[in-house]
């Protein structure tokens, strides 16, 4: 199996996604339930701490979570215990039933930096769908590329639910070759002006090009591509778009 490069999410890193985005955007979030039907059976891979699961299910949707995170997956479950979620390497996961709807929101499958290995995952969440079923996802695109940044830098600072600062520096290096953005970071616990405990991300994402995915989704088999640039569906037509959402059919 080809080896993708894993972003690994520690505690603090969890700790501040959970304190930024710990609700989903309402443009996004509707977005995403624009496909979602009552009696479908729906599947968010990578779904973190359950930002679109958990509104999904208070919705009264049949939705199954699928994450390699237990750090995510512990969030998710301090806020709704009852969730369908299995702690599973997506690559990894198997299940005998058909799904009628998976989406990925938020960019995560950009997290995916080897193009070779982004394939066989969409081509097994593919092989998932039920017939006629549809996957939706968003992709982060060149527009969003950084400039080089060589020096860690403050970009994020929260305060804990303890009283604690939870901060995070990074530094940023785009490499065109691969088209992955690079974020080198640490996050940094501190009480007062003590420490209390750092941790090293080596976080990246891959940057897609206009077209650039809808090729790889056609030679993956899917029958009908749909490429957007922003939440109300407006279609992609050039690399002017900091996201794109794809909606394919098989």
């Amino acid at each position: 199996m080809i080896e993708n490069k894993v972003n690994h999410y520690g505690n603090l890193c969890v700790e501040m996604y959970e304190i930024l985005h710990e609700n989903a955007m309402e443009d996004e979030l509707k977005f995403y339930l624009s496909y979602a039907k009552k009696d479908s059976k729906i599947l968010e891979p990578l779904c973190g701490s359950g930002r679109f699961l958990i509104p999904f299910m208070q919705l009264g949707f049949d939705i199954c979570g699928v994450d390699a995170s237990k750090e995510m997956l512990h969030k998710l479950y301090l806020k709704a215990p009852n969730a369908k979620v299995i702690e599973s390497d997506i690559y990894e996961f198997n299940s005998k039933q058909k799904f009628d709807y998976i989406f990925i929101p938020s960019g995560s499958i950009s997290l995916f930096t080897d193009i070779v290995y982004c394939k066989k995952i969409l081509n097994k969440l593919k092989q998932m769908l039920s017939l006629g079923g549809k996957l939706v996802f968003a992709v982060d695109t060149i527009l969003t590329k950084n400039l080089n940044n060589n020096e860690y830098k403050i970009s994020a600072s929260v305060k804990t639910k303890e009283g604690f600062d939870l901060i995070l520096k990074n530094k940023s290096f785009y490499d065109e070759r691969s088209h992955v953005q690079f974020y080198p970071s640490i996050y940094e616990l501190y009480d007062g002006d003590v420490l209390l405990k750092s941790e090293y991300m080596d976080f990246r994402i891959y940057l897609y090009e206009y077209g650039e995915m809808d090729l790889y989704l056609q030679d993956i088999g899917f029958s009908e591509i749909n490429a957007y640039s922003s939440f109300d569906k407006k279609i992609a037509i050039n690399n002017n778009s900091e996201i794109f959402l794809y909606e394919c059919c098989i």
